[in-house]
């Protein structure tokens, strides 16, 4: 339990580097150019700008707590060992696959909506996954890999039709 303590603490306490954010800012560049194709195709994404802001208040408080502040704490920082802890290349990719694979399960567990579960939304869970895995083990930090998820949520909800999903 000592050594999670501390790995929670190090990965708050870990201010990203300015590389850090550069690298932070390719993989949000890299998802777009990825994904926005893929989730405009599968009309899962659709142009939908919200104006209120009231509304664009809520949800960027709301997504900063969850999904980002507390799926980043639960799927990187309590399964991944910090990159300063010395663990061997094996036991990395096993925490890294294990760290993917119940972050997009998590996605699809009864109580989610309907749209959870479509091909769409979780090409999109995987590929957040993927982009905030790698940030988190470049940076050491939690906040690269909370500013990721938080910025791709927030993008989508106020932005990309996400709003909607959840009222119909």
């Amino acid at each position: 339990m000592q050594k999670v303590f501390c790995r929670v603490r190090l990965a708050i306490l870990t201010l990203p580097s300015f590389q850090d954010w550069l690298y932070t800012i390719a993989l949000l560049l890299i998802f777009g150019l990825v994904y926005l194709p893929i989730g405009f195709k599968l009309g899962f994404l659709k142009i939908a700008i919200q104006s209120s802001w009231q509304t664009i208040v809520g949800v960027a408080i709301g997504t900063f707590l969850v999904p980002a502040l507390l799926e980043e704490l639960g799927f990187r920082v309590l399964i991944l060992s910090h990159p300063s802890e010395s663990v061997s290349f094996k036991h990395r990719w096993i925490q890294v696959i294990l760290s993917w694979l119940l972050f997009v399960a998590y996605h699809v567990h009864p109580f989610v909506p309907a749209f959870f579960k479509t091909p769409a939304f979780l090409i999109a869970t995987g590929l957040i996954g993927i982009a905030c895995t790698i940030s988190y083990l470049k940076s050491g930090s939690l906040w690269t890999p909370l500013v990721t998820h938080w910025l791709i949520v927030m993008t989508w909800l106020l932005a990309l039709g996400g709003l909607e999903q959840f009222q119909s």
